[in-house]
């Protein structure tokens, strides 16, 4: 049975403070909500345009048993909130969308990649590395080159080790500090990712596919539409639709893809929240993926994902941002700045989209 539709005037709950909670507040005020943040950072982006900021720690029970009481439904802006975080606040008698198993799942690269072989979705070979020994017999069996990444909490490019060879693996374990995760290296075509969205009433909803380019291991450059076959944007919904069903998903979900030169589609990671690669939605499509979202978890139907024009969004990384004056008086950019207080190198400070009509 789907969830009741929350009313326009009600508070929705947001975990974590960071750019994407401040582009889903400003979302979910346009439809009528006030949205309250529970963050433990303070003065975080998300906290300046929402009606209330909660600072606390993600696993205070008390705290969160009071962030559940003023809010009708609770989601989230970044993947790394605790799973317990998710389960304490429904076990306060919150609705959480989405759900904690999903979390979990997306939190462990090696737990991810094994979900994903087990819905029948293409991955790069992996192995559980706990230890030097379990890195060498890995390298191996899989080869190189070949990236060490860690388990858990590493992100645009953080936590990753390349190894193209052998002695490259000498120490390489003690230098990743953690638990880990060797996957095979893929001589990819292209990286593509697929924004989708599932409502509370089971309805799913596609965005195009977005053509990622990646620079040191962070998002900088998404155009659409993709240089890809009818038959590969096919293979990535029907992906993404397995993943949704399986957790009966509520929300914005985004799983990354290496398209091989044989069109076959490898599953690179998935994210339960708003994606980098979905920003261009806010001006380009009928419907932002932020939108979407909070129309999601508050039980309202999917908006429209029609996209009206070509698109080409950059990612201000860093110093990047210090060119706001030149992208103000460009006609054909729609800056996004992220309200960040320090600027520094390889840190997201604000996006520029481009509609190419």
């Amino acid at each position: 049975m789907a969830a009741a539709m929350i009313a326009p005037g009600s508070a929705i709950g947001i975990l974590g403070g960071g750019q994407l909670g401040r582009m889903l507040a400003l979302a979910a005020a346009q439809l009528g909500f006030d949205v309250h943040i529970f963050t433990d950072e303070p003065d975080s982006p998300a906290s300046r345009v929402a009606a209330r900021t909660f600072v606390g720690n993600y696993l205070d029970r008390a705290a969160l048993a009071d962030f559940a009481r003023r809010v009708q439904v609770v989601t989230t802006e970044f993947e790394n909130v605790p799973a317990e975080t998710a389960q304490a606040l429904i076990d306060a008698g919150a609705r959480v969308a989405p759900s904690p198993r999903a979390l979990a799942v997306a939190q462990d690269r090696f737990d991810e990649k094994s979900y994903f072989q087990s819905a029948g979705i293409a991955t790069p070979p992996f192995k559980a590395i706990g230890s030097q020994e379990d890195l060498d017999a890995a390298i191996a069996e899989i080869g190189a080159p070949a990236i060490l990444k860690t388990r858990r909490l590493g992100y645009d490019g953080r936590g990753q080790i390349r190894i193209d060879s052998a002695d490259d693996a000498r120490g390489a374990y003690a230098k990743l500090g953690a638990p880990g995760i060797l996957e095979g290296f893929c001589a990819f075509e292209r990286e593509v990712s697929i924004v989708a969205a599932r409502g509370a009433d089971g309805a799913i909803a596609f965005y195009d596919l977005n053509e990622n380019e990646h620079a040191g291991g962070i998002l900088s450059r998404t155009t659409l539409p993709a240089q890809v076959s009818a038959s590969v944007t096919v293979g990535a919904q029907n992906a993404a639709r397995r993943v949704l069903e399986a957790f009966d998903y509520v929300g914005v979900l985004t799983i990354e893809f290496f398209v091989m030169r044989d069109g076959t589609l490898i599953a690179n990671e998935m994210a339960p929240r708003v994606h980098n690669s979905g920003h261009w939605t806010i001006e380009g499509a009928l419907t932002s993926q932020f939108e979407q979202h909070i129309r999601a978890v508050a039980g309202w139907p999917l908006g429209p994902t029609t996209r009206i024009a070509d698109i080409e969004m950059l990612n201000l990384i860093g110093e990047d941002a210090d060119a706001w004056p030149q992208l103000a008086a460009d006609p054909s950019a729609r800056l996004h700045l992220y309200g960040k207080r320090d600027t520094r190198a390889g840190r997201k400070m604000g996006h520029v989209t481009k509609l190419i009509l």
